[in-house]
């Protein structure tokens, strides 16, 4: 049976546009459920947007239009940029469709027959802004008296009746479960922090709110509206069709990887796995939270007019360009900073001088000096072996890298064998070859080749447009694409196409 592989980006919240974080989140994603699918899984790949909450009514209210034109209009922004961005979907669940309406109103009454809810009244430290309550402990007081919250969100007291979830009782449960599975929750510098911050205790958490009505009705009694985290974390289980856990999507359940940003890690590693282990429900198998991006050393900030709609980057430079350097500029897990010099000088340093001059030496050679054929692969030295060799061991070094969310060490991977080739290409010198033992040439084209095939197989999930146009031009056909297809040499004697360009450098105009 064809293993399955379920890996979801957090649901975006539709009180603002989408930047580039968005954009880094779910490109990190589709690079996943790509290499997956190209590694023979049946992937299911889910995004959407989180569409309730007071941040949102709010929103709305400032714009002038009712909530749910709103977050129709700012979803669609979402769906554009993830269509733009090249990521590969499979569904695009929104908290406003009936389907979710119905898993929520489901996964509640399951955690109430449980007993795991109750009703009462709160009073606590609210951050409006992160939509969730923080402990005294958690706060820090300012010169003029005002609390923020770790965030740095600003909190204010509330009180209002609400129901409760029992999570002070799954303490030692959720503390058992990180012990027992240490990849839980990555990176470790992000599991220390969840471990110590359930270690110091966990109160029951407020799951409904009566200040507001944007959001999903509590059954039974519609004065409330649930939480919105407890609404949110519900997308994942109403894409597969939840409450019907005897349909066939349910079969993707639990999920493999909730890729997530580290500022909403504790509700995916804390309050998920609760509301599941109290609803008798599979847990996922990996939590990971990545870092955040600045923008030339400074926070992003509409006030300070710095926020990068990744759509504007794709425009101008590629999208294919925009997602390599994403995943190739800062170790996944971790902050990182974007700037317009970074970019360009990976774009024309890594992609158009060390990729794209490989492969268009090597396909001009070819071109000239093969009849635009492949070459025979010939009997190979000791030279033509380990860069065969060291080619061939990429999908199973992708794998063991993706399997552990570090795409950046996969580009590492990747290029220090196209630093190798292109050594390789110096040393061997095709070109005086071609008079001196043209038998040699072809053999040194055809390696080069096939090294280039290797290379751009591995980087399909990375830029898939700019990949598939290589391998077009290598002459691998269609249904030849897959790692597995790459056991199958290609037939010496193919006709390739004209080798043409694929990156070309950016030069900045003059200011």
């Amino acid at each position: 049976m064809t293993e399955r592989y379920f890996v979801s980006t957090p649901i975006y919240y539709v009180n603002g546009s989408p930047h580039i974080g968005h954009a880094y989140t779910s490109i990190a994603a589709d690079i996943l459920a790509r290499f997956k699918r190209l590694d023979g899984f049946d992937v299911f790949f889910l995004t959407g947007t989180d569409e309730h909450g007071q941040k949102v009514a709010a929103a709305a209210a400032v714009a002038g239009v009712a909530p749910q034109d709103f977050a129709d209009a700012v979803a669609a922004d979402f769906r554009s940029m993830a269509d733009a961005m090249a990521i590969s979907y499979d569904d695009f669940v929104r908290t406003t469709e009936p389907r979710h309406l119905e898993a929520c109103a489901a996964f509640w009454r399951r955690l109430e027959q449980a007993g795991q809810i109750y009703e009462g009244a709160y009073e606590g430290w609210y951050a409006l802004r992160d939509e969730s309550f923080y402990g005294e402990d958690e706060l820090t007081l300012g010169p003029d008296g005002t609390r923020t919250a770790p965030s740095g969100a600003i909190v204010e007291w509330v009180r209002e009746p609400s129901y409760f979830f029992r999570l002070s009782a799954f303490q030692e449960r959720l503390l058992a479960l990180y012990e027992a599975d240490p990849d839980f929750i990555g990176p470790p510098s992000r599991r220390n922090e969840i471990v110590n911050f359930v270690r110091a205790g966990l109160k029951d958490l407020s799951i409904s709110r009566t200040s507001f009505s944007w959001g999903v009705p509590v059954p039974g009694n519609p004065a409330h509206v649930m939480y919105v985290w407890c609404d949110a974390l519900v997308n994942y289980i109403t894409a597969l069709g939840y409450p019907d856990t005897a349909s066939a999507q349910w079969a993707f359940w639990p999920a493999d990887l909730h890729l997530v940003g580290k500022e909403i890690a504790r509700f995916h590693a804390v309050f998920w796995p609760a509301f599941l282990m109290a609803a008798g429900l599979e847990l996922p198998r990996r939590v990971f939270s990545h870092g955040w991006w600045t923008i030339d050393g400074e926070k992003m900030s509409k006030s300070v007019g710095n926020v990068v709609d990744p759509r504007a980057l794709a425009a101008e430079f590629g999208v294919d360009a925009v997602r390599f350097f994403l995943m190739r500029e800062v170790s996944f897990g971790g902050d990182g900073d974007f700037s317009r010099k970074a970019l360009i000088g990976r774009l024309n340093v890594e992609l158009a001088n060390d990729l794209g001059n490989l492969a268009q030496r090597t396909l001009s050679l070819i071109a000239r000096n093969c009849a635009g054929a492949l070459p025979e692969t010939g009997a190979a030295n000791e030279a033509d072996s380990a860069m065969r060799e060291q080619a061939a061991s990429l999908p199973a070094l992708l794998r063991a890298q993706l399997d552990r969310q570090a795409p950046h060490e996969s580009l590492e991977s990747i290029w220090r064998v196209v630093r190798a080739a292109n050594v390789y290409v110096d040393r061997q010198a095709p070109w005086a070859l071609r008079k001196t033992d043209p038998v040699r040439m072809a053999v040194v084209l055809r390696v080069l080749a096939d090294v280039l095939r290797d290379v751009a197989t591995v980087l399909q999930p990375f830029m898939p447009a700019s990949m598939t146009a290589m391998l077009d031009q290598l002459g691998v056909p269609a249904d030849a694409r897959s790692f597995a297809a790459l056991a199958v040499p290609l037939a010496a004697g193919t006709v390739l196409p004209p080798p043409q360009g694929i990156f070309p450098r950016h030069v900045e105009p003059p200011t």
